[in-house]
């Protein structure tokens, strides 16, 4: 009798501790629907333990990301790891909503930023593993290959300060710059040390890149400007950053979680087989992989 006596005291406070619980927070964001509970059921115990029963949320932007991440958690669900995909339209709360437990994961920006984030608003957040690469490539109107390129031939890069150290990073690695040592992936036109073509570099606000094809031989632009003018890098461009480039996407997480088992556990669903064919399949090189 004591020992049933225990467990009832036991169950009693466990719903006395669920019934006092908050709710859910409420964001005006989209939700992608849960996977449901019943994808982990049939998991021996120890895997069981190694993951939350309750699903985790990762917020990511709109477009291929959440494209991926859906994916992804498609895979995760079917290793016993519940997600919700939670999209922000506004990417300036996310790492906000992490930092505050809103969120357990996010996708949405490079390590760079995501380092930026931490200095200037002190959060305890950390990259674990890199996601997906949407790259900046090179377009043109008259030119076929880069090899064409006439000596003197007016380039648009964008005005944006990152998007422009990409667009320069990306001239250097075709081999038609060369900046200084040092610039690294902050540099700006003014870090130019050579120029074997002369090519004339000129900055646009990230609006006015597409109109620039019409007068310039070369235009710059990251994969979200590209695709709202029509164009996708994998079939249209004529230069592509690499997949592995310093501008890819991570996966971010609280300080606090890094070790925590499920980490572990998406990490390995973002970078299985299943979301590399997805990528390849779906996007045909227009998104990378940088895994």
């Amino acid at each position: 009798m004591a020992l049933r006596v225990g467990l009832v005291g036991v169950l009693l406070a466990v719903a006395g501790q669920a019934a006092a619980a908050p709710g859910p927070l409420v964001e005006p964001l989209r939700l992608v629907p849960a996977v449901s509970s019943a994808s982990s059921v049939s998991l021996p115990a120890p895997a069981l333990a190694a993951v939350p029963t309750a699903p985790l949320r990762l917020g990511v932007t709109p477009g291929p990301r959440a494209e991926i991440f859906a994916e992804v958690k498609r895979v995760a669900a079917a290793r016993g790891l519940p997600l919700d995909i939670v999209v922000f339209d506004d990417a300036t709360r996310i790492d906000a909503a992490l930092a505050a437990g809103r969120l357990d994961a996010a996708s949405f920006e490079d390590a760079r930023q995501l380092a930026a984030a931490r200095r200037a608003h002190g959060y305890a957040l950390g990259n674990v593993a890199t996601t997906v690469t949407l790259p900046l490539a090179l377009y043109s109107r008259r030119l076929t290959g880069l090899n064409q390129l006439q000596p003197g031939a007016r380039v648009v890069i964008p005005a944006e300060p990152r998007a422009a150290a990409r667009a320069l990073v990306l001239l250097q690695n075709e081999t038609l710059l060369t900046l200084r040592d040092g610039a690294g992936l902050d540099a700006t036109p003014h870090d130019v040390t050579g120029n074997r073509l002369g090519l004339r570099i000129v900055t646009r606000p990230a609006r006015q890149l597409f109109a620039a094809l019409d007068a310039a031989a070369l235009v710059a632009m990251d994969r979200e400007t590209a695709a709202r003018a029509g164009l996708q890098p994998g079939r249209d461009s004529i230069g592509i950053e690499d997949a592995r480039s310093p501008f890819a996407d991570v996966l971010a997480v609280r300080d606090a979680d890094r070790a925590r088992p499920w980490v572990r556990e998406l990490i390995a669903a973002c970078h299985s087989d299943e979301i590399a064919h997805f990528i390849l399949v779906r996007y045909q090189d227009s998104v990378r992989r940088p895994w």
